[in-house]
């Protein structure tokens, strides 16, 4: 008996390294997480049954109390048996597919056995197929698949090896040889066969923690994936954002090329096929056409499939996925691979939880966009709306110089008429030109000091290289009409500065008065929200740095400096942007 053990063990070896080279192979991977299909059972089915027909083969023979060992059992006496590891296969087989696999295999490995000959060929073909049904019916108790204790499923090997002795004893004949064959095999094969299900077991355990990992592992690329393109997919879908994201998702994945569409047009392609997959062009497969029309996830794993206009085209297999806003496919994110077997599982989830990230992306890059024009529409309000004193104030200064300076007059209507279309320039436009916004500085003052002579005075110190950079309306002459008003007491004759210069590669704004200043109480609030007082509200400076803020983000400074007695500066740090820049970039930013 114990001199069977070391050929037990040598011949359970040869099925665990068999089993182990298996588990390193990507296909036999595929199979195993994917044993729902048809086809993959079937595979299953067939590597299992050849392990059992491999046991058959490197058995031990055993004849009248006699081990025989030889490198290939290819027949048996008619009064010998065989020792080997059959059931170990078999109910791996069953535990890990279920009644349908373990039925399989156990025909497989049983006929096989029975087809060897022996005094116990029939009764180790009853119990190897009595094994993978038992084990198959059990599988969903003993779940491989899960990460809990490999020990009831070996115990479920053991017990198999042990109603196959008792099969041997209730079928074998003559009784006696039996009873002595199993005296001698049982503790070997019920020993051996436990610790190679043991291994074998956790061989293929370690294949489904493998996929969790790998799960993990994806998880955390797609989330870095996905922090990397959110800036992009942010400004919606347009060419400049997708060709970006499209670039990010190319480096960080195995796809040969990647695609974003919108519901009309590609918007972006980069990778193999680039050369007529164009941007701005038509839909070029009829893949991207139906993922639109049917709004789920299509993988194609051929060049038939993807249905290319290009007959050359380089691109074997895709997978193509809608980018969904609130349930309504607004376009679609494709992966492209040159080779069908580079589309594997592990690249659909990555693709699936891509798609699901970018869709969730650009649902939030909407809400934003209609918080801000929900924004810019309260502060165009604000914008539009003109303090009706200065208005007043405004014609009865010119009505009372119509008798006294009719040219004067002229030029105050003139300058009334600058004023208010800046007004009305400002509530249509995110952005102007600096040399707009001091033409309506400008306007503003001339008809204030044509109702307080001598009362202020003002300074311009204006780069000209700056006069063409981009700034937000509404952004200087508040500040300058706020320090006119509330700056100076009546008595005193005020001075303001309004300095545009360029420092560090931005451009500074900074308006100064020479007024009675602001309390640090005051200071604190102003900018920040508004606050009811005597003299004004600070709705001006709310808006100005809400504007600011909501345009350029951390790109931009505002701040307020002020002292009692010592006057105010207003401290306004901006990039310098182009027009050309602006009227792309700002207006895509609220479109998307």
């Amino acid at each position: 008996m114990l001199a069977l053990l070391p050929l037990m063990l040598e011949r359970v070896g040869i099925l665990i390294i068999v089993a182990f080279i298996l588990s390193r192979m990507k296909s036999f991977r595929q199979v195993i997480h994917n044993e729902r299909g048809i086809l993959a059972k079937v595979t299953i089915i067939a590597i299992f049954g050849a392990f059992g027909v491999i046991s058959n083969y490197t058995g031990v023979e055993i004849g009248h109390g006699t081990i025989t060992s030889q490198d290939w059992l290819t027949n048996v006496d008619s009064s010998g048996a065989i020792a080997n590891t059959r059931i170990m296969g078999v109910a791996i087989g069953g535990l890990l597919g279920g009644p349908m696999i373990g039925i399989g295999v156990g025909l497989i490995a049983g006929l096989h056995r029975l087809s060897l000959g022996g005094f116990t060929a029939v009764a180790c073909a009853v119990s190897t197929i009595f094994a993978g049904v038992v084990t198959g019916l059990l599988s969903k108790r003993f779940k491989i698949r899960e990460k809990s204790s490999p020990s009831k499923a070996v115990m479920m090997g053991i017990l198999m090896e042990c109603v196959q002795m008792g099969i041997i004893l209730l079928l074998a004949k003559p009784f006696n040889e039996a009873l002595h064959l199993v005296e001698l095999i049982a503790f070997p094969m019920i020993a051996i066969n436990g610790f190679g299900t043991l291994l074998f077991l956790l061989i293929i355990q370690d294949i489904f923690h493998e996929q969790e990992r790998t799960k993990a592992l994806q998880t955390h690329k797609a989330l870095y994936i996905a922090n990397q393109t959110l800036p992009f997919f942010r400004l919606g879908l347009n060419i400049g954002s997708c060709t970006k994201a499209a670039e990010i998702i190319l480096k960080w994945t195995n796809a040969d090329a990647i695609a974003i569409t919108n519901q009309y047009q590609v918007l972006a392609h980069v990778g193999a096929g680039a050369d007529h997959h164009l941007p701005s062009g038509s839909m070029a497969t009829e893949l991207t056409k139906k993922v639109l029309e049917q709004g789920h996830i299509i993988i194609a794993k051929s060049a038939k499939e993807i249905q290319c206009f290009d007959p050359h085209c380089p691109l074997e297999a895709a997978i193509v996925l809608p980018l969904k806003v609130h349930e309504k496919t607004l376009g679609t994110l494709k992966l492209y691979f040159t080779s069908s077997s580079k589309l594997d599982r592990v690249e659909q989830e990555l693709a699936e939880g891509l798609g699901k990230l970018f869709s969730g992306q650009l649902e939030m890059a909407e809400l934003e966009m209609q918080r801000k024009l929900l924004k810019d529409a309260e502060i165009k309000a604000l914008q539009a709306q003109v303090h009706p004193h200065f208005l007043f104030n405004a014609i009865n200064t010119i009505s009372t110089l119509v008798r006294t300076d009719a040219d004067q007059a002229r030029k105050l209507l003139i300058q009334l008429s600058i004023f208010f279309r800046s007004n009305l320039q400002g509530a249509r436009q995110m952005v102007i030109p600096l040399e707009k916004e001091l033409e309506h500085v400008e306007a503003y003052l001339t008809i204030e000091q044509a109702r307080f002579p001598n009362r202020y005075e003002v300074e311009l110190e204006i780069d000209p290289s700056l006069e063409k950079v981009l700034i937000p309306p509404f952004t200087l002459q508040p500040l300058v009409e706020n320090a006119i008003r509330y700056a100076f007491p009546k008595v005193q004759t005020g001075m303001v500065k309004v300095r545009a210069f360029e420092e560090e590669g931005q451009m500074i704004l900074l308006t100064e008065d020479n007024g009675k200043g602001i309390s640090s109480d005051l200071l604190r609030t102003l900018g920040n929200e508004t606050v009811e007082s005597a003299e004004g509200t600070g709705t001006a400076l709310w808006n100005i740095k809400k504007r600011i803020e909501e345009i350029y983000g951390q790109q931009a400074t505002f701040q307020i400096d002020s002292k009692l007695d010592h006057g105010t500066k207003v401290f306004i740090k901006l990039p310098k942007t182009s027009q050309k820049w602006g009227e792309e970039s700002v207006e895509s930013l609220y479109r998307g």
